[in-house]
């Protein structure tokens, strides 16, 4: 049978047969990351406002050095520079969670990077390297980033926890629920949605596997895990705007802005 060879044509950046408004997903995605990269910022460099009563904002969260009632050593010491927050320890490892992210890799290559801007869409470049070479390849440090975020959801929920307990005014605590408590556990099951569907936790509860068939523990293990992952990119965002509204939720009621209403 005969073959016909028919040419590859390049098409230039942006040029594409396509009618529709291909061009709205990337610009909402560079919109939201972008968004959420400054006023992530701009709140870890504040060092203020990050606590409120028996709340603690995940941004700082552990909280090494501060706050001496969410504080694991204490008050600031004399010698800590005044421009480093508190938070600008700890953000980098959920921050770069994200950033290595198997989904989040490929919004922001199309979005940021337009490698491609969307399907049968000309890209900007002529070459493709891959994720083999720097800076890419290091990529690939995602699931050791996996096991430090894990950690962080202990540590979350664990603030959860001490959300529920309010001061009254014989000097005790007493169990109570606020909304700021609702904000903080919505949050925790965000991120736990978000970090307990990871490709890389899937692969790694399966057992490292290619066959499941008689390992039954695994085989769950697995299941549960890829019944998050089918909506991994509905946690992904989610969990990123929920994480944020709760460091806006903590810094406004601080600032007295908003008050916190307490159910019981």
């Amino acid at each position: 049978m005969a073959h016909a060879q028919l040419p590859v044509v390049q098409r230039g950046f942006g040029r594409t047969m396509r009618r529709d408004a291909w061009w709205v997903q990337p610009a909402i995605v560079v919109l939201i990351l972008t968004s959420f990269i400054v006023y992530a910022q701009w709140a870890a460099l504040q060092g203020d406002h990050y606590a409120f009563g028996n709340y603690l904002s995940p941004f700082y969260s552990p909280l090494l050095v501060g706050d001496p009632a969410f504080s694991w050593f204490g008050a600031r010491p004399d010698w800590w520079p005044a421009w480093i927050s508190p938070a600008l320890i700890i953000l980098p490892f959920p921050a770069l969670f994200r950033l290595t992210c198997y989904y989040y890799r490929g919004a922001y290559y199309r979005s940021f990077w337009a490698d491609p801007p969307s399907c049968t869409v000309g890209e900007p470049r002529q070459r493709y390297l891959g994720e083999h070479s720097f800076p890419l390849i290091l990529q690939n440090l995602h699931r050791y980033f996996l096991y430090a975020a894990l950690v962080f959801l202990v540590v979350l929920a664990h603030d959860v926890w001490r959300a529920l307990w309010f001061a009254d005014p014989a000097g005790g605590e007493h169990v109570g629920l606020g909304i700021g408590t609702i904000v903080l556990a919505m949050n925790v099951t965000l991120l736990s949605g978000y970090t307990l569907g990871c490709h890389s936790l899937r692969h790694i509860v399966g057992g490292h596997l290619d066959q499941l068939a008689g390992r039954p523990v695994r085989r769950a293990a697995y299941e549960c895990a890829s019944c998050l992952n089918r909506r991994h990119m509905y946690w992904a965002w989610t969990s990123l705007l929920g994480v944020a509204f709760a460091d806006i939720y903590v810094r406004l009621c601080s600032m007295g802005v908003w008050t916190d209403w307490r159910l019981f």
